[in-house]
């Protein structure tokens, strides 16, 4: 478990104490996901983007400006948000867990979810939360009797529209059309309403579902998955119109790192879809085509999110409501000629972490502090009044939610080949076989130069901080 940071106890009591405010009533929790969204907003320091509602959500909360995911790809990561653990690698990830559940019920804690709905809260998910959107398995992913997270949801819901199925919706683009992979094209851009793509039914179903909840006297946990900005970068076209022909910033360190690393041939974007005959990666003129497309996603997006927190405030309950903002990993478009996640640098793991709680201390002050996906668990658990979960890898960012000043602690991070510990200066990584890549966030090369071989004793020092499991 990370160490947790240093408060004065009085502080943290007496801000707790504030920013619940002791009501009998528990405070709801509202959890938006957001799937492949690396910090492309304006409140993170990306100023091209258009993200107001998201950047007013950062101005009335805390922005973590270096929240990690423990994983680089969506079931891994989703796996630690949800149970609070580091977990397997893959997207199969919780519904290896259903198994073991299945086998052995009483080896395996709670999830996040479960511990709020065995502790009086109605629980519902719509869209994409779990791996799958809607959280069943099979072929279509819509089998009810393949749960992804037993226990967790008093309802879990995806609509489909003309996509017809869970899996349709994953990749659909605009008005009913699925995936063909490697003839579908990486971006579109279609007129319409925003119901053209799935995550305007996933928006005004979330919508309708926080109207329901929010009658009730009952305290909710509901959490809403989104899917853009995903593959493929789809959005209704009016979201692409303030990025037409608009100056992007260079791409930082766009070749290919040399030596031994986490790098990889970006098997999603070219595998998956047609280009054409483009290659981002020596065309500068394609690769600003698609990171302008993959703006209009997050405009289109951050729409989304700004309907969500209407409603949330119509409905009388903003007062009292926790919002989280969690982007499930990041997502490289260009840096290290990678355009995709599953690397171990800096871009696959970054992501965009906002929370926002009533009576915020020093709402809109951005943290600097080191903290990662797990810690979210326990984070909810003290804002909410609930018992803390001790089987949690993380800790509570209530020291940073009091002081945006407080230090956080290290950044623990993996794929199935290597791992990775995070630091307020470093970054370690250690591979399958030994081989170890360090890079210093202090100086101006930052993930470009591996310093391992003429720092070995920093190395093994960062190395033996990592969890047992991963050495």
């Amino acid at each position: 478990m990370a160490p947790r940071a240093t408060i004065s106890p009085l502080a943290a009591l007496a801000w707790l104490a504030l920013a619940c405010h002791a009501l009998a009533e528990k405070p709801n929790v509202l959890l938006l996901c957001v799937d492949d969204l690396r910090p492309e907003l304006k409140s993170f320091g990306a100023e091209y983007i258009q993200s107001p509602n998201i950047d007013r959500l950062a101005a009335s909360g805390r922005a973590f400006h270096h929240h990690y995911v423990n994983a680089p790809t969506c079931g891994a990561s989703r796996y630690s948000l949800l149970t609070g653990r580091y977990g397997p690698v893959g997207n199969d990830a919780l519904f290896e867990r259903a198994r073991r559940m299945e086998k052995k019920p009483d080896s395996v804690p709670p999830s996040m979810p479960e511990w709020f709905r065995h502790n009086g809260y109605s629980t519902v998910a719509v869209g994409k939360i779990s791996h799958h959107p809607g959280g069943l398995g099979g072929k279509e992913w819509n089998d009810p009797s393949q749960v992804e997270m037993p226990g967790a949801w008093d309802r879990s819901l995806m609509p489909t529209g003309k996509w017809k199925t869970p899996n349709g919706t994953m990749w659909g683009t605009a008005n009913g059309v699925p995936r063909v992979p490697g003839v579908t094209k990486a971006f579109e851009s279609e007129e319409g309403p925003d119901t053209i793509y799935p995550d305007g039914l996933v928006a005004d179903e979330g919508i309708q579902q926080l109207e329901q909840l929010a009658a009730d006297d009952k305290p909710f946990f509901l959490a809403i998955g989104l899917m853009k900005p995903h593959l493929p970068f789809a959005s209704p076209k009016k979201y692409m119109a303030p990025y037409e022909g608009a100056d992007l910033p260079p791409i930082p360190h766009p070749e290919k790192p040399p030596g031994k690393t986490t790098w990889h041939g970006s098997g999603e974007m070219f595998g998956q879809y047609a280009h054409d005959g483009k290659d981002p990666r020596i065309d500068p003129a394609y690769a600003d085509e698609l990171r302008r497309h993959y703006a209009a996603c997050v405009t289109y997006i951050d729409k989304k999110i700004g309907e969500i927190l209407a409603m949330l405030k119509q409905s009388g309950k903003a007062d009292n409501t926790i919002i989280v903002l969690w982007g499930d990993h990041g997502w490289h478009l260009g840096e290290h000629s990678i355009w995709g996640k599953h690397s171990l640098f800096e871009e696959s793991l970054r992501a965009p972490l906002i929370i926002a709680t009533p009576r915020m201390a020093q709402p809109g002050v951005k943290t600097d502090a080191v903290v990662e996906t797990v810690d979210v668990f326990p984070t909810l658990c003290e804002l909410t009044g609930l018992p803390e979960p001790e089987f949690s890898n993380g800790v509570s960012l209530s020291p940073q939610l009091a002081d945006p000043a407080a230090p956080g602690h290290t950044a623990f991070g993996y794929t199935g080949k290597a791992t990775t510990l995070r630091t307020a200066t470093h970054r370690l990584i250690l591979h399958k076989d030994g081989f170890m890549e360090l890079y210093d966030h202090q100086s101006q090369e930052k993930e470009t130069r591996n310093l391992a071989e003429s720092n070995p004793e920093l190395c093994q020092q960062l190395k033996a901080r990592l969890p047992e499991t991963s050495r």
